[in-house]
């Protein structure tokens, strides 16, 4: 906003950012701070500064045509996802055989899938199992091995690899559109066919002299507590 020199009273302006509480604040390159003003929370701290004889004064982040201030941008306040970040759980049974399922595209793969907002990976884990397979396990029986982030596709993609025991039910194929039918598998049967990161996660459960999953995923193993 323009003003002369003839102008009184202070400008509002959103025109520059500013530094922590108790420091100096950065402005445009045209004025000079005058003064620096703490105000108590939740107020915002606020700069006085001076351009072309007026004092103005400068909130940290935008202000609305009261003078107060505005919402955070909404680019900000909601980032656009850059990455997809999810949770393979292989369920092992009574017989220590793993849970795989085929999948049209003729790759097998196993249980898990996206983690919702607000949710863990053992939550997420004991959901997905639930929601793909009928199977019924306590989030409390889900262990995370490691997390894998890969670039794939041009996509980061975090994944939790995790492992639980002792499920409850019948494996059923709930999502027809996504799976031909559920098997379980022994260690030295599991085929060779596998959903990439579905393979890394098996890398974790049961390590191969060659690896399965793909070179360029990154792993990082999960220390127990204590």
């Amino acid at each position: 906003m323009r003003q002369g020199p003839s102008h009184k009273g202070p400008i509002t302006t959103s025109a520059a950012v500013l530094t922590p509480r108790g420091r100096s604040c950065g402005t445009a390159r045209s004025t000079t701070v005058a003064a620096v003003s703490p105000l108590t929370s939740p107020e915002p701290v606020t700069c006085v500064t001076s351009y072309r004889g007026a004092p103005v004064t400068v909130y940290k982040g935008p202000v609305n045509s009261n003078g107060h201030l505005a919402a955070e941008r909404p680019e900000r306040a909601r980032p656009t996802p850059h990455s997809l970040t999810g949770v393979g759980v292989a369920v092992l049974d009574d017989s220590g055989r793993v849970l795989l399922g085929l999948g049209h595209d003729g790759r097998w793969e196993l249980p898990g899938g996206k983690v919702d907002p607000g949710e863990d990976f053992e939550t997420a884990a004991a959901r997905e199992l639930a929601e793909e397979t009928g199977l019924s396990v306590p989030a409390t029986a889900v262990r995370v091995l490691a997390v894998m982030v890969d670039g794939l596709r041009g996509l980061t993609r975090v994944t939790a690899a995790a492992v639980a025991e002792g499920a409850e039910g019948t494996p059923e194929v709930t999502e027809p559109d996504k799976i031909v039918r559920w098997e379980w598998f022994a260690r030295d049967a599991v085929p060779s066919a596998l959903f990439g990161p579905s393979a890394s996660v098996l890398d974790r459960v049961w390590p191969e002299a060659a690896p399965r999953g793909a070179a360029e995923a990154h792993h990082y193993p999960v220390r127990p507590a204590g």
